[in-house]
C-alpha cells in the first residue's frame, strides 16, 4: 500500500533514498507540485485587493483554502483559522497578542517539558515581560505525561498551559483532552501545538475544546512557509493584532488606524497564496487516502521499526511509551549521532541528529542529542530494513567504540 502512495512523490522516485525524518519536513505529491504550478500559470494575483477577474480569482483560491482547512480540522467558522508562516509564527503570535495582553506577576505559565523551543522560548519571554512564573510539566521514564504530574502543576493561578499533542523527538501522544479539561478548571486556557498530529491524525477541534491548536502545513505534504492558527472566535475577537500593514486594517488616519475583522487582522500585508494553494491540495490528498488510514500505517510501520531496532544490542531506544506516533529517538552506543547520520546518509538513509528544538527535554532525559526516524504515509517495511542494514554498517565502521 504505501509503495502505491510512494509513486505519488516525484522526489522520492528520482532518487534511490529511505527518508525518514517526515518530523522536520514531509515530501510532497504531485497533486501538491501541480496545483502550485496551475494556481501560478492560471489565478496568479494579488488577492483582496483588485477589482479585476484575477484578483477575484486568487482571492476566492485563497479563501476556499481557509475553509478547507476549518473542515479538516472541524473548526466551527473558517474566519477560526488566521494563516501564517508556519507553526513557530502562529505560537508568537499567541504569545504576542495573547499572552502579553492577559499575564501578570500572580499568574503562571505551565508547559510540558517536551515542548518544541517554538511553544517554549515565546513564553520564556512572556514571563519575562509579564513577571509571570514558568513551570514545566515533567515525563516519567517511559517518555509519558503522569495525572499526578498534570494534577499537581495545573493549578489555581495557571493562565497558559502549552502542551504538544506529540513529542517531535519520543514520539509520545499526549493525553490533551485531559489537560484542557484540567486547564479550563482553573481558568487557563489551552495552547495545543498540533505540528506532530495533525498530519498523522484525524483532529478534532470542537471535541478537543482547544483554546488555541497550531501547526505548520510543510509536516503534511504542503509547501514551506505556510502554517495555521486556529483559535475559539471569542478569543480572537478580543485579541490584538500581533504584525501591521496592508489588507489587515479597516480604515488609517494620520495618527491612527483600525482594523480589519477577524481573520484578517491577523494577517498583514500579501499572503502567501500559492502556499495556501498547495496545503488545499494536500488537504484533499490526505482526505482521499482517509486519516484513519495514514494513522493505522504510521502504527505498524512503526511497530515494525521498534522491533528491528530492539534486535539491536548496540542501539538504545528512548521514550517507547505504549501511546508512541510514528517518530523514533535512539542512539548508537558509544558513537555520536553525527556520526551516525552521516553513515547513514553515505547509505541512502536519511535520518535527523542533534537535539531536535528541544533541548531542555534532552537535558532532563541526560542527553546531548539523539538519531531519531520518522515515518509517513510514502515510507515502507523496506525503509526500515535499509535502516537497520545501514547501522549494522555503522557498528562495523565504529566497533572499537561501541559499548
Amino acid at each position: 500500500m504505501a509503495y502505491f502512495f510512494k509513486r505519488d512523490f516525484p522526489l522520492l522516485m528520482q532518487n534511490n533514498i529511505a527518508y525518514l525524518d517526515s518530523a522536520a519536513t514531509t515530501q510532497k505529491p504531485m497533486q501538491v507540485i501541480n496545483s502550485i504550478s496551475e494556481y501560478y500559470k492560471n489565478s496568479n494575483a494579488n488577492p483582496h485587493r483588485g477589482a479585476y477577474k484575477l484578483s477575484l480569482e486568487s482571492t476566492k483560491v485563497y479563501d476556499e483554502a481557509r475553509k478547507k482547512v476549518a473542515k479538516f480540522i472541524n473548526a466551527k467558522s473558517e474566519n477560526q483559522i488566521v494563516f501564517t508562516r508556519n507553526a513557530t509564527e502562529s505560537l508568537n503570535l499567541i504569545a504576542y497578542s495573547y499572552g502579553l495582553n492577559n499575564l501578570g506577576s500572580k499568574d503562571k505559565i505551565v508547559l510540558s517539558i517536551m515542548e518544541h523551543h517554538s511553544n517554549l522560548v515565546p513564553w520564556q519571554y512572556v514571563s519575562r515581560k509579564t513577571g509571570s512564573t514558568l513551570e514545566y510539566m515533567y515525563i516519567n521514564k517511559v517518555g509519558e505525561l503522569t495525572d499526578e504530574e498534570i494534577d499537581s502543576k495545573i493549578v489555581e493561578g495557571t493562565k497558559i498551559v502549552g502542551i504538544t499533542h506529540v513529542s517531535n523527538v519520543v514520539g509520545t501522544i499526549n493525553p490533551i483532552e485531559k489537560i484542557i479539561k484540567k486547564a479550563h478548571s482553573v481558568g487557563a486556557i489551552a495552547v495545543v501545538d498540533a505540528s506532530q498530529s495533525v498530519p498523522h491524525m484525524k483532529i478534532d477541534v470542537q471535541k478537543l475544546d482547544a483554546d488555541f491548536l497550531v501547526f505548520s502545513g510543510h509536516k503534511m505534504l504542503a509547501p514551506l512557509g505556510i502554517g495555521v492558527l486556529y483559535a475559539k472566535s471569542e478569543i480572537l475577537e478580543e485579541m490584538k493584532p500581533f504584525l501591521f500593514g496592508g489588507d489587515m486594517i479597516e480604515y488609517v488616519y494620520e495618527q491612527n488606524a483600525t482594523f480589519a475583522e477577524v481573520p484578517t487582522k491577523y494577517e498583514a500585508g500579501t499572503q502567501n497564496v500559492e502556499g495556501a494553494v498547495g496545503l488545499s491540495a494536500a488537504i484533499d490528498y490526505l482526505n482521499n487516502i482517509g486519516m484513519d488510514k495514514v494513522q493505522t500505517i504510521e502504527k505498524e510501520l512503526t511497530k515494525y521499526a521498534l522491533e528491528e531496532l530492539q534486535k539491536l544490542a548496540f542501539v538504545t531506544i528512548y521514550g517507547f511509551s505504549n501511546k508512541q506516533a510514528g517518530v523514533i529517538s535512539f542512539n548508537v552506543n558509544g558513537v555520536h549521532p553525527h556520526d551516525v547520520a552521516s553513515v547513514l546518509d553515505s547509505e541512502n538513509v536519511c535520518i535527523r541528529s542533534g537535539n531536535h528544538c528541544a533541548q531542555p527535554l534532552l537535558r532532563y532525559m541526560g542527553l546531548e542529542s539523539t538519531c531519531r526516524v520518522s515515518f509517513y504515509i510514502y515510507n515502507t517495511k523496506e525503509d526500515v530494513d535499509r535502516l537497520i542494514d545501514a547501522l549494522y554498517k555503522t557498528k562495523k565502521l565504529f566497533a572499537k567504540w561501541i559499548r
